[in-house]
C-alpha cells in the first residue's frame, strides 16, 4: 500500500468510526473544568481557570494509549503532541533508557515530579543517541502505568515554582490512592508487518504483561494502595540486507553479503515493578503519608556488526563475524515519607525524598581483539549510579486583602546529589599484546580506573508564591525562588502568570518567567573510553573527557556555566456552548549557554598532539561537554474537545496540534587550541547543531474519537508526525543529509464489558503499517540501516494486541 493510500485510509477510518462509537478518549485529559494541583497554589483552580497551560491525563487515557506495551513514555507521546519519545537503536545507553522531549527542547530541560516531589534522573548518559544526546534523562518507563491516577503536564517554564530543570515544563505524576477496590489486568501483543527493504512479512516484538493493584484501609480514613507488575518483550529487527562496505570487501567478508547481519529495532526486555501509596491520619488534624516505586529492568541493545576478516575479529572465535549485544541491568527506586497537617491558620507539609538509579552495562558476543583468540566474549563494561536525597518544608495559608483572595506559600528545599561510575572488568578495557588490534571490548570499551567518577553536591533553595483571585475575572500567580548550588553559586528565578476572563467562558492568559538549569553531575565529571565505529563506519578509539581533564583543557575545554532561560507565553482558553472547549497557547523560550557535547575531534593531528604531550597513545577521537549555543524556540499548541451524546453513549472528539521551532542565536567559537592543531577542526559543527534544531519534528498533531456506552467502548486516533532532518559529518567536507517527510499513524481499540467488572479489548497501533521514509544511500550504511531513529512513528510497523481486565 502506498503512503498516499495509507494516509487516505487513516482519514476515512477516523471519520467513520465515531459514527458507530468510540471510547473515553485520550486527551480527555484536556477537559477544561478539571481541578488541577500543578502550576498554582490555589486549591480550586481548573484547567480553564489556570494561568498557564496544563494538560490532565487520566488513568483510563494512559491505559488505553499504551496497549500492552506498558510504556508510560509511549502513552504520553500518543496523548500529547508536544511530548516526543523516540525509539533509539544502535545508540548505546539510549537503547536501554529512552529520553523524552517537551516542546522540542532537551530531555533534561523538563522537570518530572511524582505526587509533587522531584523525581531523580537516570544514571546513564546518552552519549551515542541523536535525540537527548549528552543528557541524563528521567526514565519515564521506570514508573508503572498501573500506578498512575492521573498526570498533569504544565507546558510552561516553572523554575521559580519547582526549582531548576523546569525550563520546558513540568510533568507531575500522581499515584493512585484510596482504600477501596482494585484491578487485575493481563495483555499480549505483537508486531505484524511487511518490511519492504527485504520484501518479507514479519511477526515479532511479542509482548506480554500482567499487573494488579488493590487498596487496604488504614485507621480511620487512611489507606494503603499497592501494586505489582511484570512485562516481557521480544526483540524487533528492521535491518536490511548487508551490502558490505567497500573497505571490508575481502573474500571472507563477501561470503556474508546479502545477509541481515545488523539489528535495527527494539531489544529483548524484561521488567518487574512494585509501588505503593499510603496515608495514615494522625491526631490533631494531621496525616502521615508515604509512597514509592521499585523497578527492575533487563534490556538488550544493538551494535554494529564486525566482519569475519578484520582487525576487530579473530576468525578462530567468530568464523562468521559477530554483532556485539549490549545488556543493561537497570534498578530504579524512589521513596518519599512525610507529614502534612495544620498549625493555626497555616497548612504545612514536611517530607523526605530519596531516589536512586543503578545501571550495570554489560556486553555479550563481543571481543577484545588486542587480547587475541583467548579474549573473553562477555564483559562487565561499567557501573553507573545516581542518587538524590531531598528534604522539603512547605507552608501555605489563605487570606483576603486589597479586594482579593490570596494563597501564600513559603517553602525551603535541601537536595544532596551523588553521581558515581565504576570501572569495568580489566579485560573490557585492557590493551593486550596484539598492538595491531583495537584495545577494549568491541561496542564500548569498559570504563577504566582513570575514567571513574565520584561527584557530590548540595543544593539549597527557598521560594515564595502568591496565588490571587481578584473576583471572577482576574487571577494571578507570582513566584520567586533563590537556589544555591554548591558548585555553581546562587541564582534567583521568578515567574508572573495572569489570567483575565472576558466572560465566564472566554479567558486570556499570559506568563513571563526566568528559569535555570545547572549542568548535571554527569555532564561535569563523566568520562569514558570506547572503541567502536564512527558514523562513517571507520573503527576508532576515543574518549569522552570531563571538562577538567588536562587533555580536554589543552583542546580548549572550559568550566561549564548553567543554562539560563527566559520564557514568554500567551494563551486563550474558551468554552463555546456546552459541547466545545479549546485552548491556544503561543510561546517563546530563549536559552543561553545550552549544554551539549562537542563534535568528535578526530584525526592524525589529535593523535599526535595527545601522544606527544600526554603520553597517551592511539587516541583517535575526543569529545567533551561545552556551553554550545544560545537558542530561541518559538511555538504554538492547540487543544480542542467536543462532547455530545450519541446512540445512548458519550461521544468525545479531540484535536490537538503543536509546533516548536528552535533556531541558533549564537554558537560557541572553536577555541584557538583546536584551530592551531588543524584548521578544519570545529568545536560545535553541523551534526550537533542538527541535534538541537531540527532532528526532532517541529510539528505533531492528533485527532481522536471515542464513544463510551453501557458495554462498549470504542476508540480511534490518528496522529501526524511532522518532518525531521538528519545531518552527518563524515569528514573531508562530506556532510550528507536527508529530510524525512511527515507520517500518519492510525490507532484503534474496541473494548467490551461482558459482566460487571470485566472488560475485554482488542486494538492496534499503526494499523496501516506505516514506516518513515527510507534513508538514502549516503545514510543507510550500505543497506543495513534502512530507517533512521528520528521519527516518533518508529520503525516497528503495525502492532496488534488484546487485553483482559477485572476491576473490583
Amino acid at each position: 500500500m502506498s503512503a498516499h493510500s495509507r494516509t487516505r485510509l487513516a482519514l476515512v477510518l477516523t471519520l467513520a468510526l465515531p459514527a458507530t462509537a468510540a471510547a473515553q478518549a485520550p486527551v480527555a485529559a484536556t477537559t477544561l473544568d478539571q481541578v488541577i494541583v500543578t502550576g498554582t497554589r490555589a486549591s480550586d483552580r481548573t484547567v480553564l481557570e489556570s494561568t498557564s497551560p496544563v494538560d490532565v491525563l487520566t488513568a483510563e487515557d494512559l491505559r488505553r494509549a499504551t496497549g500492552p506495551s506498558g510504556e508510560l513514555g509511549s502513552a504520553l507521546q500518543a496523548l500529547l503532541p508536544s511530548f516526543n519519545f523516540p525509539r533509539q537503536s544502535n545508540s548505546g545507553g539510549a537503547d536501554h533508557v529512552r529520553a523524552a522531549q517537551l516542546r522540542g527542547l532537551s530531555p533534561d530541560q523538563v522537570l518530572v515530579l511524582v505526587n509533587g516531589r522531584r523525581r531523580h534522573t537516570s544514571a546513564v548518559v546518552s552519549t551515542d543517541s541523536k535525540i537527548g544526546r549528552g543528557t541524563t534523562p528521567v526514565d519515564f518507563n521506570a514508573i508503572p502505568v498501573g500506578a498512575v491516577a492521573r498526570i498533569e503536564v504544565l507546558r510552561d517554564g516553572a523554575g521559580a515554582q519547582y526549582g531548576s530543570d523546569a525550563v520546558a515544563g513540568v510533568v507531575n505524576i500522581i499515584l493512585a490512592g484510596g482504600a477501596e477496590g482494585g484491578a487485575l489486568e493481563a495483555g499480549y501483543g505483537l508486531h505484524h508487518t511487511r518490511l519492504e527493504p527485504i520484501g518479507r512479512r514479519l511477526s515479532d516484538g511479542q509482548t506480554g504483561h500482567a499487573h494488579g493493584q488493590a487498596g487496604i484501609a488504614l485507621g480511620d480514613g487512611g489507606f494503603l494502595r499497592l501494586g505489582a507488575g511484570y512485562q516481557q518483550r521480544n526483540a524487533t529487527n528492521r535491518a536490511g540486507f548487508d551490502q558490505v562496505p567497500p573497505w571490508d570487501q575481502t573474500p571472507a567478508n563477501l561470503a556474508v553479503q546479502g545477509r541481515r547481519n545488523y539489528h535495527l529495532g527494539d531489544g529483548d526486555s524484561r521488567q518487574l515493578d512494585g509501588w505503593f501509596n499510603a496515608e495514615l491520619p494522625l491526631p490533631g488534624d494531621a496525616a502521615l503519608y508515604g509512597f514509592g516505586t521499585w523497578h527492575q529492568r533487563d534490556t538488550e541493545g544493538a551494535n554494529y556488526y564486525r566482519y569475519p576478516e578484520g582487525e576487530a575479529n579473530w576468525p578462530q572465535v567468530y568464523p562468521h563475524g559477530y554483532r556485539p549485544v549490549s545488556v543493561g541491568e537497570n534498578l530504579d527506586v524512589g521513596l518519599v515519607a512525610g507529614v502534612r497537617g495544620r498549625l493555626g491558620a497555616w497548612d504545612y507539609d514536611a517530607s523526605l525524598d530519596h531516589g536512586a538509579n543503578e545501571f550495570t552495562y554489560r556486553l555479550r558476543e563481543s571481543l577484545n581483539a588486542s587480547l587475541g583468540p583467548d579474549s573473553p566474549t562477555r564483559f562487565r563494561v561499567a557501573d553507573y549510579r545516581f542518587a538524590q536525597t531531598l528534604a522539603n518544608l512547605d507552608f501555605s495559608r489563605g487570606f483576603a486583602g486589597a479586594g482579593a483572595d490570596h494563597v501564600l506559600a513559603l517553602g525551603a528545599e535541601f537536595r544532596a546529589e551523588r553521581y558515581q561510575t565504576g570501572a569495568g572488568d580489566p579485560a573490557s578495557y585492557a590493551a593486550g599484546p596484539y598492538r595491531d588490534r583495537p584495545a577494549g571490548a568491541q561496542a564500548g570499551g569498559g570504563l577504566t580506573p582513570q575514567d571513574q567518577a565520584n561527584l557530590r553536591r548540595e543544593v539549597a533553595s527557598a521560594y515564595a508564591t502568591v496565588s490571587s483571585s481578584f473576583g471572577e475575572a482576574f487571577s494571578t500567580d507570582l513566584s520567586a525562588r533563590y537556589e544555591h548550588y554548591q558548585d555553581f553559586g546562587g541564582q534567583f528565578t521568578g515567574k508572573l502568570a495572569a489570567r483575565h476572563a472576558f466572560t465566564p467562558r472566554l479567558a486570556l492568559r499570559g506568563t513571563l518567567s526566568s528559569n535555570f538549569r545547572a549542568p548535571s553531575l554527569a555532564q561535569v565529571g563523566f568520562e569514558s573510553t570506547s572503541t567502536g565505529y564512527n558514523a562513517a563506519g571507520q573503527l576508532v578509539q576515543g574518549r569522552l573527557l570531563a571538562v577538567a581533564n588536562p587533555i580536554a583543557r589543552a583542546l580548549g575545554a572550559r568550566d561549564l556555566d548553567p543554562e539560563q532561560s527566559r520564557n514568554l507565553g500567551l494563551g486563550l482558553a474558551a468554552r463555546i456552548g456546552e459541547r466545545l472547549d479549546l485552548s491556544l497557547d503561543l510561546f517563546q523560550i530563549e536559552i543561553d549557554d545550552r549544554i551539549a557535547l562537542s563534535e568528535a575531534i578526530t584525526g592524525d593531528a589529535l593523535a599526535a598532539f595527545v601522544a606527544a604531550n600526554f603520553d597517551v597513545p592511539a587516541l583517535e577521537s575526543a569529545q567533551f561537554f561545552v556551553n554550545a549555543a544560545d537558542t530561541r524556540t518559538l511555538g504554538a499548541e492547540l487543544v480542542a474537545n467536543w462532547r455530545d451524546h450519541l446512540a445512548g453513549g458519550r461521544l468525545l472528539l479531540t484535536g490537538a496540534w503543536s509546533y516548536a521551532k528552535t533556531e541558533l542565536e549564537h554558537i560557541v567559537a572553536t577555541p584557538p587550541q583546536l584551530s592551531a592543531l588543524d584548521p578544519s577542526y570545529v568545536l560545535f559543527g553541523v551534526e550537533e547543531r542538527n541535534t538541537l534544531t531540527d532532528a526532532a519534528p517541529r510539528t505533531r498533531a492528533l485527532l481522536s474519537a471515542s464513544w463510551a456506552g453501557h458495554r462498549w467502548n470504542l476508540l480511534a486516533r490518528v496522529q501526524r508526525h511532522g518532518s525531521a532532518r538528519r545531518v552527518f559529518d563524515f569528514g573531508g567536507g562530506f556532510q550528507p543529509e536527508q529530510r524525512y517527510g511527515a507520517e500518519w499513524q492510525l490507532d484503534a481499540e474496541v473494548e467490551y464489558a461482558p459482566a460487571p467488572g470485566w472488560s475485554l479489548a482488542l486494538g492496534g497501533s499503526n494499523l496501516t503499517d506505516a514506516y518513515p521514509d527510507r534513508s538514502n544511500e549516503d545514510i543507510h550504511y550500505f543497506g543495513n540501516l534502512p530507517y533512521d531513529v528520528l521519527s516518533p512513528l518508529g520503525s516497528n510497523g503495525r502492532y496488534l494486541y488484546g487485553r483482559v481486565r477485572y476491576a473490583f
